[in-house]
């Protein structure tokens, strides 16, 4: 309707979305400035590549994965079809960024001859990694590309919603394994005196706790979730007569 006021975001919503991306943007500060400072910094074919390892994975597989969660919260007005290309985007550049931090950890390990894939943390990381691309395959198979049917994407979706929030909860899960290995590794004799890297790192961990508990607390918030919009509604009972041959009124044709 002309003159109509655009619509507004739930009471809370906007105020929480900038504190996930404070936090966000914290996060990735903070592990720069650990591996700035305290672990040489970062470069690639030298004895600091390994360091893009952890800053790529908090980079990919925290903040990235938690901002596309969150693009069906910030984005509610906008088109559903540019808001699941957003949304399949943004976890495709994470699973890029994460892959090019495997790269990193494997191509260091052999370069100093350590072993691979014996930790509890590269167990866990490389699970989730895997998990993580099959569910991006997935959700672009079911949501994103026409094919699936309507009955079919409704019994995938609640599947897709509790993985996502399940690897999101796994991702920070694994980083803090990892910052807890690369500590014992590194300062393993100082790290109980309470030395400004082991401070450092703990503080990333509380940090990335933290940004996952904002994004988990804004993805379980029901008046938050994206209300679909009356053309989409229409798209909708009409993508199901084409999938299943059912009428706008529920009977078999």
């Amino acid at each position: 309707m002309d003159g109509a006021p655009p619509p507004s975001s739930p009471s809370g919503l906007s105020a929480y979305v900038a504190v996930s991306q404070l936090l966000g943007l914290t996060l990735l500060g903070t592990t720069g400035a650990w591996l700035g400072r305290y672990r040489g910094g970062v470069a690639w074919h030298s004895p600091l590549q390994f360091n893009a390892h952890p800053l790529c994975m908090v980079l990919g597989m925290v903040f990235l994965q938690g901002d596309a969660l969150l693009v069906y919260r910030v984005f509610r007005h906008e088109a559903k079809r540019s808001t699941k290309a957003l949304h399949a985007l943004l976890h495709g550049l994470a699973l890029v960024i994460a892959l090019v931090g495997i790269i990193a950890v494997f191509e260091s390990h052999r370069a100093k001859g350590i072993p691979d894939m014996y930790s509890l943390h590269s167990w866990c990381g490389m699970a989730t990694f895997v998990l993580y691309l099959l569910q991006w395959f997935l959700g672009c198979g079911f949501f994103l590309f026409p094919g699936a049917s309507f009955s079919l994407r409704g019994w995938y979706k609640p599947q897709h919603i509790f993985f996502g929030i399940t690897l999101f909860i796994l991702s920070i899960t694994s980083c803090l394994l990892g910052i807890t290995e690369m500590l014992l590794f590194n300062i393993s004799d100082s790290y109980s005196h309470f030395v400004p890297e082991g401070i450092l790192a703990n503080t990333l961990g509380v940090l990335l706790v933290a940004f996952g508990l904002v994004v988990g607390y804004m993805l379980t918030r029901e008046e938050w979730k994206r209300p679909p919009l009356a053309e989409e509604l229409a798209l909708s009972m009409d993508f199901k007569t084409l999938t299943e041959g059912e009428s706008p009124g529920g009977g078999s044709q």
